[in-house]
């Protein structure tokens, strides 16, 4: 089976953290300082209670619970703009991940949940890292050479043990072009699934022939 990224993979190990009671203007300079969209704010014990992100602290900074500057009427969010401490401009409940969690269903998540970032939990529910939609993508745009290697020394290789030059592989683009002659017709369709399931991959051609019996 190949092997497939988790979010343990891809995820920020060295996450800007915020406590409930960190004051408003030390929340901007961090987010600033460190060039990020949001930090999650933890408890004594670690465990994220929730999320700071830039369009809070714009809330904040105009004065208006819509940062682009509409009007509203959710107290929540009027409570924002007039928040004192991360704890009073964080969103809550705050949505994690686990380090075990496939790619896929982590970019499920983020788009579900319509948030830009997931901090990353452990067993105890203590935080051990964030993965946002940038990691995702990361995992996504891989060069032609990875691929190839990884369809050559993998699928062909690891899994279907097949001699060296049985099968030449070519990569253009994220588009794997087969050519060759494989043992058994049957094959075919099992070598392209396997390529398809290459991470980075986004079509494959097969020329490929089966060797005659006898």
């Amino acid at each position: 089976m190949l092997q497939r990224r988790t979010v343990g993979d891809v995820m920020t190990e060295e996450v800007v953290t915020l406590r409930p009671s960190t004051p408003f203007h030390d929340v901007a300079a961090l987010l600033d300082a460190n060039d990020i969209a949001a930090a999650p704010v933890i408890d004594g014990e670690g465990v994220p209670v929730g999320v700071v992100s830039a369009s809070d602290v714009l809330r904040h900074e105009t004065g208006m619970p819509d940062p682009r500057g509409r009007d509203g009427d959710d107290e929540r969010a009027w409570g924002k703009a007039r928040a004192r401490t991360a704890g009073d401009l964080m969103s809550s409940p705050v949505f994690t991940a686990r380090a075990d969690w496939t790619i896929a269903r982590a970019a499920r998540e983020l788009r579900g949940r319509h948030v830009k970032q997931l901090p990353v939990v452990g067993d105890h529910g203590l935080l051990i890292g964030i993965v946002s939609r940038s990691d995702l993508l990361d995992t996504f745009v891989r060069s032609d050479a990875e691929i190839r290697g990884e369809v050559e020394q993998e699928v062909l290789g690891r899994i279907l043990a097949l001699g060296a030059g049985t099968v030449a592989v070519e990569v253009r683009a994220g588009t794997v072009i087969l050519r060759g002659q494989v043992p058994e017709a049957r094959l075919v369709p099992v070598i392209v699934g396997l390529c398809q399931g290459v991470e980075g991959v986004g079509a494959v051609e097969a020329r490929l022939s089966a060797a005659r019996a006898g």
